[in-house]
């Protein structure tokens, strides 16, 4: 990669918000992952997991990305770090929002 390139990738500005299901999704709130049909096989294992979105991220095409670190990891203080493995990449469409904790009005 050259310097422009990694200028690019330096340049993308973070998402505050994504709406999804009709609610407003930031970093710190909880989603159940849903990966779409025909993934791999680290999405069959990932189906259903609840995770903490970490980020949102634009791709170069500008299409959003969700960072999630999943609630159960162990590690998980290493996908806060943005570590490698302790992170997972999901697109909006394959998440859904966690029911949130509190009363209910």
């Amino acid at each position: 990669m050259n310097e422009w390139e990694w200028q690019l990738l330096e340049d993308k500005t973070p998402l505050e918000s994504l709406r999804v299901c009709g609610v407003e999704l930031r970093a710190g709130d909880r989603v159940r992952l849903r990966p779409r049909a025909g993934g791999d096989v680290l999405d069959l294992a990932l189906a259903g997991k609840t995770a903490m979105i970490e980020s949102i991220e634009q791709d170069y095409d500008g299409l959003a990305h969700l960072a999630v670190v999943l609630e159960d990891d162990p590690g998980r203080d290493l996908g806060m770090l943005r570590q490698p493995g302790h992170r997972f990449f999901f697109a909006p469409e394959e998440v859904e929002p966690a029911p949130r904790s509190g009363c209910a009005s």
